[in-house]
């Protein structure tokens, strides 16, 4: 069996970034489907996100998306795409004031919308809904503005593997139904990848289990280009120990920069100013400087037990914790964490990608018909993303994308072939008629993906080496040979692994173009340190 849809605009992902450019090309008169391997608005890196969101909106103390660009420019160390860059800070503004419109809920103060600071920024301008809560927030509005679009065919539980490409242009999409196996063929005019980032490939990540590189890997696969693959960003104080149940592992930066905390190696020394930072009394330093700092004092023999630094908030009272964060201090009490008598130990954590498919201004790759947004879009953030322009990133390039999708595909006479998809459509049936009842085959690939993640978290992490990203190629390549002669489990309902392949064929690519444009790239900028 084969179920077989057609659409004007196929958006794949339905992050806050999928979400808005389904929005977007139905209400510019395109008819969308919306898929996703997760439920709808569920999954991906928006609803997870659970601090603040960047616009120059000027409400509490004077500002200019002009300085939020300036500002972007300086974070990004001089590689940003400054044509995507002013797009992002200009136009922020009017996403973040439409979701105000939807009742998002942004914190005001008198009646005005709340900007606090935030690190690498000159004005006090990430807004957000609560300190904790805002990613959440801003999925639930987006999804009550696309359960009210009619020309919205919503498709969860849906692996989209490979976009078909005939005549140099998109005609649709090949993929699987992942609670039965069935094979999934789309015709579409226009494409948009929203398929977040790539952290997964690393074994101490932020990340949801969608963010393989799925989208990077497409792309590549349908002839686009990628940029800036070398530029992994790693959040740098990511919780460490003791043991955190049900909160967000990189939770403390608005603690952090609200309150004051300190970094200190286990020497009770504050270190970041040693590594170009001005963090002492003012921890406004940007997270690649932090993340390099850590590492080093680490690799130097200061790190505290667990293999990385101290942040203590001990300066302050419980009365001031409790002013600033209410509830959390209880959350952080029943992991047994009292900030006033103990510090906790971070240390970095892979959290983001500055890099990803290239696109001009109209987010349009070079494929003609193929889109893309959100993270999944490369050069805006250059070789360090600015705090808070990831969830303004996801709005705008999503709003972009969808408007310039609708307007390319509506109208168009669609030109599906059966025989373009033939080759994904085989490739999948011959996977699932090759289906092994061993357990070997199964232990294989989760054996293979906790490797990649060692592999890339070891060898094309924080710290490089050409040596390190020299072998890391040589067994990554050797491990896409090995991953084509293995087959996913026996059993087509719900049989993940199915997934678990086409996820590590994603990875693997990916994995392979960040390691080697970190090869091509000798210097040591940004997130990138050589």
């Amino acid at each position: 069996p084969m179920i077989h849809l057609k659409t004007d605009v196929l958006v794949i992902g339905s992050g806050g970034a999928g979400m808005y450019a389904a929005i977007s090309a139905t209400r510019n008169g395109a008819q969308v489907i919306l898929a996703d391997k997760s439920l709808i608005g569920r999954g991906g890196a928006t609803i997870m996100a659970q601090m603040t969101t960047a616009a120059a909106l000027g409400e509490e103390v004077p500002d200019h998306w002009t300085k939020h660009l300036e500002d972007t420019l300086e974070a990004g160390r001089g590689l940003c795409n400054e044509e995507l860059s002013a797009i992002l800070c200009e136009e922020a503004i009017v996403r973040i004031r439409e979701m105000d419109e939807w009742k998002v809920g942004w914190a005001r103060k008198d009646g005005k919308i709340t900007g606090v600071a935030a690190p690498g920024h000159s004005v006090s301008r990430c807004v957000y809904v609560d300190f904790l809560n805002t990613g959440p927030a801003v999925a639930k509005c987006l999804r009550t503005q696309i359960v009210r679009a009619n020309a919205v065919m919503r498709v969860s539980g849906l692996a989209i593997n490979d976009i078909v490409i005939q005549d140099g242009a998109v005609i649709g999409a090949v993929g699987f139904n992942l609670a039965d196996e069935t094979p999934v063929t789309i015709a579409a005019n226009a494409a948009v990848i929203a398929t977040g980032g790539l952290t997964r490939l690393y074994a101490r990540n932020s990340a949801s289990a969608n963010m393989n590189g799925d989208g990077y890997a497409m792309a590549l696969r349908a002839g686009a280009e990628l940029i800036d693959m070398e530029f992994p960003q790693f959040f740098p104080i990511g919780h460490l120990a003791p043991r955190l149940v049900g909160m967000d592992p990189i939770m403390w930066d608005p603690f952090r920069y609200k309150l004051g905390g300190r970094l200190t190696n286990a020497k009770g020394e504050e270190f970041v100013q040693n590594y170009g930072g001005e963090d002492k009394g003012k921890y406004v330093t940007t997270r690649d400087i932090i993340s390099y700092g850590i590492t080093k004092e680490a690799e130097a023999g200061r790190a505290t037990p667990e293999g990385g630094v101290y942040l203590s908030f001990q300066h302050l009272s419980e009365e001031n914790l409790r002013d600033a964060f209410g509830p959390v201090i209880d959350r952080l009490a029943a992991n047994g964490i009292d900030l006033t008598n103990r510090p906790i130990e971070v240390s970095p954590i892979a959290h983001y990608h500055m890099g990803g498919i290239r696109v001009n201004g109209r987010m349009e790759t070079r494929v003609p018909g193929l889109y893309a947004a959100g993270e999944a879009v490369g050069g805006a953030n250059g070789a360090n993303r600015l705090s808070g322009n990831a969830i303004p990133e996801a709005f705008v390039f999503g709003e972009r994308a969808g408007r310039c999708a609708a307007g390319y595909a509506t109208g168009k006479v669609q030109a599906w072939s059966d025989k373009a998809a033939t080759v994904y459509v085989d490739q999948l049936n011959d996977l699932t008629a090759h289906q092994t009842d061993t357990n070997g085959e199964q232990a294989a690939l989760g054996q293979m993906w906790a490797e990649l993640q060692n592999l890339m978290w070891e060898k094309v992490g924080v710290l490089r080496s050409g040596k390190k990203l020299t072998d890391a190629l040589t067994r990554i390549r050797k491990m896409r040979e090995n991953l084509a002669i293995l087959t996913p489990a026996a059993g087509r309902e719900f049989n993940l692994t199915l997934q678990d392949w086409f996820d590590l064929r994603s990875g693997l690519l990916t994995a392979e173009s960040v390691t080697l444009s970190a090869i091509n790239r000798t210097e040591s900028r940004g997130a990138h340190q050589r």
